[in-house]
C-alpha cells in the first residue's frame, strides 16, 4: 500500500500581471470547497501565483495574499502549501529570491505555534538558500518546482539543496510521449521518478 497525502488544488488562476507579478484570482467558493475537503479527507490544499520581476512590491503582495488565503485554510484544518512560483527566465531571478525568502519569514514569523504551512519554491539560484524556511518551526515541508528547467538540470540545482525535497510536474512528464508503447511510458517514467528521488534524498 501506497502511503500518500490527498492535495487539493484550490485556486481559480491568476491575474494578469500587475508590479511584475500574478496575484490569485479571487476565491469566493473556498468555504465551501474547504468543507468538501475535509469530508473527503483531504490532507492540504495548494494554490500557485506567480513572480515574472523582482518588484518588492509586487512580492510582498504575493506573499501576503498567499498567507492570508493560507490561514483560511489553516482554519478549516487543513495543510496549505504556499506556492510563489519565481519565473526561472526572471530577469533578476536571484534578486526575486532575496526579495521572497523575506516576505516569507517575515510572515512566517507572525504564525502561532502549532499551525503549519507547506511552501512550495522554485529551484533557487543561491544552493540552501531556503534552509531557514526548512528549518522553521512553522514549516512542515519545503518542496520545491522545476519551473521549466531541463530534467538534468532540476535534478542537479535539487541535489544541491540540502533539505529541498521535489515537487515536480514538467520534469517528471518529460520524454513521455503519446505514440510510446506501455512498456516505453514506464520505463521512462520510473527512470524519471528514480533520478528525482535520488536528487531528493541529499
Amino acid at each position: 500500500m501506497k502511503r500518500s497525502a490527498p492535495f487539493l488544488k484550490v485556486d481559480k488562476g491568476i491575474l494578469e500581471e500587475k508590479d511584475g507579478v500574478q496575484l490569485l484570482k479571487p476565491m469566493p467558493e473556498l468555504a465551501t470547497l474547504l468543507d468538501k475537503a475535509n469530508a473527503n479527507r483531504i490532507f492540504g490544499t495548494k494554490m500557485r501565483s506567480f513572480i515574472k520581476q523582482a518588484n518588492a512590491a509586487g512580492v510582498k503582495a504575493i506573499v501576503s495574499q498567499q498567507f492570508e488565503v493560507a490561514a483560511q485554510i489553516s482554519a478549516a484544518g487543513l495543510v496549505p502549501i504556499v506556492e510563489p512560483e519565481v519565473d526561472i527566465h526572471c530577469p533578476e531571478k536571484a534578486k526575486a529570491e532575496v526579495l521572497l525568502k523575506a516576505s516569507i519569514l517575515e510572515q512566517l514569523n507572525k504564525l502561532p505555534a502549532g499551525q503549519l504551512v507547506m511552501l512550495k519554491v522554485t529551484l533557487p539560484e543561491e544552493d540552501n538558500f531556503y534552509a531557514d524556511c526548512i528549518k522553521h518551526p512553522n514549516v512542515l515541508k519545503v518542496v520545491a518546482l522545476s519551473g521549466g528547467y531541463s530534467p538534468k538540470e532540476a535534478n542537479e540545482r535539487l541535489r544541491r539543496n540540502h533539505g529541498l525535497i521535489a515537487s515536480f510536474s514538467r520534469a517528471l512528464l518529460d520524454g513521455l510521449l503519446l505514440q510510446q508503447s506501455d512498456e516505453e511510458y514506464n520505463a521512462v517514467l520510473d527512470a524519471a521518478i528514480q533520478s528525482i528521488y535520488e536528487a531528493s534524498n541529499t
